[in-house]
């Protein structure tokens, strides 16, 4: 693996990734320009997040998280693309980018336009009822939720990476059940703990598969979740270049590894792969 500073990275990831179908994986660090933290940067504060065992363990955890997860939604909403998501959209109009999957559940490669994208992970603004299978749109919960909490959590709070806001204290609030059953709600995203769903890895075995190549973009791969896809194709002898800021746990899997920011490295690898 050869470790570059980023203008000879710049020169050596277009050489690699030109003429290519590019598969590309992105992680939370793609989303830190648009003022969303991730878990794992180099300034990343030590969080835990909840599991989906503590999650459906009680009815005192699942008042903790929607509670967290209802003030954090205000300022998820209030997140736009940043130049990165820009650029690999225009990657893929150029036809330099074959498909994203992400393992972000934020919604900005949709918002920016992106076709081709598999959300590893699910999204942030839908909800499924765990109890009969409803799903329903968050935007709809929030608004069932302001009603049950009116002024809840207003004011300036720490935001985590998954959305929710960091509170201490959450046992006054009240929790919505499903509309259909009366049952258990819970975003329809994947939490730790919790397995993808088998045809959507599949789906992303099948690109990484016919990819020429494989851009990491803002992910330390320290889930299994990504870095699978990572193995995958450098058994296959497929090239894989990875951006991210600090360790990952694929470098010494990588063709390439670019220490630099993934904005800085995306809009000028853009402007070169497609051009206006």
């Amino acid at each position: 693996m050869d470790t570059l500073t980023p203008a000879p990275a710049l020169a050596e990831a277009r050489t690699l990734l030109a003429g290519r179908r590019v598969v590309v994986l992105t992680g939370a660090g793609i989303s830190t320009d648009s003022g969303i933290p991730d878990y794992r940067g180099p300034d990343s504060v030590p969080r835990q997040p909840m599991t989906y065992q503590e999650f459906v363990a009680t009815p005192h955890a699942q008042q903790r998280y929607w509670a967290r997860a209802h003030v954090g939604w205000r300022h998820m909403t209030g997140a736009a693309p940043n130049a990165a998501h820009h650029a690999l959209v225009a990657l893929e109009r150029a036809g330099a980018v074959s498909a994203v999957i992400t393992q972000n559940v934020d919604g900005l490669h949709e918002a920016a336009g992106q076709d081709a994208l598999v959300t590893l992970h699910g999204r942030i603004a839908d909800v499924v009822c765990l109890d009969c299978g409803d799903r329903t749109s968050r935007l709809a919960l929030h608004e069932r939720l302001e009603a049950l909490n009116p002024g809840y959590g207003e004011g300036a709070h720490a935001i985590a990476p998954d959305g929710d806001a960091v509170l201490e204290e959450t046992s006054g609030f009240v929790v919505a059940p499903c509309e259909r059953c009366g049952g258990r709600l819970k975003p329809d995203v994947v939490f730790f703990g919790e397995n993808v769903p088998k045809p959507r890895v599949e789906q992303c075995r099948a690109f990484v598969d016919d990819a020429g190549a494989l851009l990491v973009v803002g992910s330390s791969l320290q889930v299994m979740s990504g870095l699978r896809f990572v193995r995958q194709a450098a058994k296959a002898g497929t090239p894989v270049v990875i951006v991210n800021r600090g360790m990952t746990r694929g470098d010494e899997l990588a063709t390439l590894k670019v220490d630099a920011g993934c904005a800085e490295t995306l809009v000028p690898l853009a402007e070169a792969l497609a051009p206006a």
